[in-house]
């Protein structure tokens, strides 16, 4: 049974993504946890270069991903996750599953902070956004 995730956002793999042993490059599964991250902040009404506009800059602090099954060219996937705060941190628990069978690819977890006019704040701009969840 799938577990239950704050946003699902279904991709497709493209041959350029995919290295010399024809599977998606290890590079490419951070950048699939990003895109979708960046739609999830959309589906909330949130946008990065808005964010930016207002003096609020979100960073990646540290990544951890975790590589299970290799998706290949042409495979559909699954890019989900759920949200928390830590502290100062957002943290993103991130999971990507082929489509085809549900097989898990890749799973991260990747720290946020949030500098805002130049200081490192404790994230409370993502409090309100989190809001939104409930």
């Amino acid at each position: 049974m799938k577990k239950k995730y704050a946003f699902e956002l279904l991709l497709k793999v493209r041959d350029y993504e995919c290295d010399l042993q024809g599977v998606v490059n290890n590079s490419n599964y951070q950048r699939y946890m990003e895109h979708t991250r960046h739609e999830f902040l959309e589906s909330l009404g949130e946008n990065f270069g808005d964010m930016h506009d207002k003096g609020v800059d979100a960073f990646v602090s540290r990544v951890d991903i975790q590589f299970k099954t290799s998706l290949r060219s042409g495979d559909s996937f699954l890019s989900c996750l759920n949200v928390h705060k830590e502290g100062p941190k957002l943290v993103f628990e991130q999971f990507i599953y082929r489509a085809a069978d549900h097989m898990l690819a890749a799973k991260g977890r990747v720290e946020i902070v949030v500098v805002e006019n130049g200081k490192l704040t404790r994230g409370e701009y993502f409090d309100e956004v989190l809001k939104k969840l409930e």
